[in-house]
């Protein structure tokens, strides 16, 4: 804040279109009419996250939370692994999760961080305007979570979002579908989720993580309907 930031604004707006052009969008309306003013999705009913147990003695504020997840009781410490910390401000009113980070300090780095970085962009947002962490909070060396760490892991993340209190959680991959939204989570695309936990409404939407799409491009559609859902009716 205070700092004069050079912003290149041609590049950020190629960049968008550029995203927008994979995504399959060609034209600002729709083939059938539609009432931009309504909810663009009906919200199912708020799930109950209290069936995942979280130890009462958990931090209970955030930064003591970060602070302790990065300590030497982390359950990623049993790998051999140092966790790696949320990227951006979690106080931020969107939170992107992800399974895990990839090598290196990044959660996503490579050509799916690029990919990711074009897709913020498509709805005017940027790394520094979102907080970004995982289930996982260092790689999994042996390529998939243990059921009771996946659970563990998936408590820790919702009592995260339960202190950050984010008003949308979007939800990368498969993995991280199933470890926050039950064994069917990659089903549930195309919804916002709402789950209780400890007194805060979380608001959810599952898509396609960013390395998915490199491999399947088709996906990119899906990809940008859930991100209109994920920013939708947010300043209602």
């Amino acid at each position: 804040m205070g700092v004069h930031q050079h912003i290149d604004r041609r590049a950020q707006i190629a960049s968008t279109l550029l995203w927008w052009h994979d995504a399959g969008i060609d034209a600002l309306v729709d083939d059938d009419p539609r009432d931009w003013l309504a909810p663009a999705v009906a919200s199912p009913p708020a799930q109950d996250a209290a069936a995942v147990p979280v130890a009462p003695s958990l931090p209970g504020t955030v930064e003591d939370f970060l602070a302790w997840r990065r300590s030497g009781d982390a359950i990623e410490r049993r790998w051999g692994a140092a966790p790696i910390a949320p990227e951006g401000d979690p106080a931020a009113a969107i939170h992107i999760v992800v399974d895990s980070p990839g090598d290196g300090e990044a959660y996503l780095g490579g050509d799916a961080g690029r990919l990711f970085d074009r897709m913020l962009a498509a709805i005017g947002l940027d790394r520094g305007t979102v907080c970004i962490s995982g289930v996982a909070w260092a790689p999994v060396t042996a390529g998939r979570l243990s059921a009771d760490d996946e659970q563990a892991l998936a408590a820790l993340t919702l009592h995260f979002l339960g202190l950050a209190r984010p008003k949308r959680v979007l939800l990368f991959g498969q993995s991280t579908s199933r470890a926050l939204l039950g064994t069917d989570g990659a089903r549930r695309r195309g919804l916002l989720h709402a789950i209780n936990h400890r007194g805060a409404e979380l608001k959810l939407v599952a898509s396609w993580h960013p390395r998915f799409l490199l491999e399947r491009p088709v996906a990119k559609a899906d990809a940008w309907h859930d991100l209109q859902l994920l920013i939708g009716g947010m300043n209602s």
